[in-house]
């Protein structure tokens, strides 16, 4: 990227959202979210971690375990889900930023909140009934959604340049 040459509004949403993913605690997946309105203005964020108050030492982080109790799927929120719960203005229109294409379940909340838009990066998960409900979902209530393509773009923060 030329030094002195602006990213584009979609570059910056998704930076935006990959840098939320680094609040997230989980070992294995981290998530994170942007909502943006249609001037372009940030109106929630999030990131995949447990609920308010429970600790992240005490229930599980694991993908497997000896039961479903032991795994942390029930107990962990979307980073769709808190996007949407952090927002700060109604979402009717809005247009979310997220690094893996959203579950059925958080289809749901998106749809039923008023986003209309939904830029992802990754689709790893494009085969699993989930994904493919919340696809089914998407297209009835006219939800689009797209992959952004970044290639093998890059974008460095550098804090050191603060003086």
């Amino acid at each position: 990227m030329e030094k002195n040459k602006a990213i584009s509004w979609d570059k910056y949403f998704m930076g935006i959202a990959l840098l939320s993913a680094k609040r997230s605690k989980d070992p294995n997946t981290q998530v994170g979210a942007c909502i943006v309105n249609k001037e372009n203005r940030i109106i929630g964020i999030g990131y995949n971690g447990f609920p308010a108050g429970c600790s992240d030492d005490i229930l599980p982080w694991d993908r497997e375990g000896e039961g479903w109790l032991k795994t942390k799927y029930p107990f962990v929120v979307h980073a769709e889900a808190n996007s949407i719960l952090n927002s700060t203005k109604k979402l009717i229109d809005a247009k979310m930023y997220v690094a893996m294409f959203p579950c059925n379940e958080c289809a749901k909340l998106m749809i039923q909140s008023g986003i209309k838009e939904v830029v992802y990066l990754s689709d790893k998960y494009k085969d699993t009934d989930s994904v493919k409900a919340a696809k089914m979902m998407f297209d009835m209530a006219g939800v689009k959604f797209r992959q952004l393509d970044v290639k093998d773009d890059k974008i460095i923060i550098d804090f050191s340049i603060v003086d």
